[in-house]
């Protein structure tokens, strides 16, 4: 590994590092902070942030305000990449598919499958190298912001008992249902759509065999609301399922980071009541 940011913030240390990922088959970036905690010698839990279409690690480490409400709770925040990058790695001109686009799974389909393995790389590879390079405990809480949304919940409900806590930021909660997901999981798993379903959060509240609390922000402003995004969707499959879900839709509020760091306080309390309640 390589670190090639750090900063001083809020009495602890934001890094950026690079290394060579073993599941994408290329180089990966990934930000963590370190609270004043972790620098004083303790051991703590990590929130992991998974962020949306377009984005970098740096979205998120320079706009969503987390450094401060991470250094009062004691959290070590991770934010990977969106996807693999790289000259050898399958792209596509638009925003919404390829590098930038990676929707946290593992592509079975030509071009895609030998690198965009993201669900592999958030949930396996990345923890194992922040618990055996960070003081970081095996207390895990996932996050993320739409496309990042997406995969904060689905990789939940996909891997119980690997995270304590969960919740998103105007998250594309139906993936099959609306454009960017079905684009998407077109290109990345083909045309079966029983595949599909393993990635859509709405289709798998019904089969979840863990019953982590929700917590979901949606602006009511968000110009991506009625097309892409869907929460209505959520909240039926999780009453339906009686899966605990709170939703709050936020009056003024776009899709920006303006709207994550507003509400950005309320999501790390939500995880660090979860990581703090029980240490490993």
């Amino acid at each position: 590994m390589e670190r090639i940011e750090q900063h001083a913030s809020f009495g602890g240390r934001q890094e950026v590092w690079q290394h060579a990922s073993t599941s994408t088959g290329t180089p990966m970036r990934f930000s963590v902070y370190l609270p004043p905690a972790a620098l004083a010698g303790e051991r703590c839990p990590v929130l992991y942030w998974l962020s949306g279409l377009t984005c970098t690690e740096q979205n998120f480490i320079t706009k969503a305000g987390a450094q401060e409400h991470a250094a009062r709770h004691g959290l070590l925040v991770v934010a990977p990449d969106t996807s693999p990058r790289g000259e050898e790695v399958a792209n596509d001109p638009a925003y919404d598919l390829g590098q930038g686009a990676g929707f946290y799974l593992n592509a079975t389909q030509a071009p895609w499958a030998p690198h965009f393995r993201m669900e592999d790389y958030v949930v396996q590879e990345l923890p194992a190298l922040i618990e055996q390079h960070f003081p970081a405990t095996g207390a895990r809480g996932i996050a993320g912001h739409s496309m990042g949304g997406h995969g904060a919940l689905t990789l939940a409900l996909r891997h119980p008992g690997r995270y304590r806590s969960v919740s998103a930021f105007s998250p594309i909660v139906a993936p099959s249902q609306v454009p960017w997901g079905q684009k998407a999981f077109g290109a990345y798993l083909g045309d079966d759509r029983a595949a599909w379903a393993q990635h859509d959060a709405v289709a798998l509240i019904a089969g979840a065999s863990e019953r982590l609390p929700l917590l979901v922000d949606q602006g009511e402003a968000d110009e991506f609301l009625a097309g892409q995004l869907k929460p209505g969707l959520l909240q039926a499959a999780c009453e339906a399922a009686g899966h605990p879900l709170t939703l709050r839709l936020q009056p003024g509020y776009d899709h920006s980071y303006y709207f994550i760091a507003s509400f950005m306080g309320d999501h790390v309390a939500h995880h660090a009541k979860a990581l703090r309640g029980r240490r490993s």
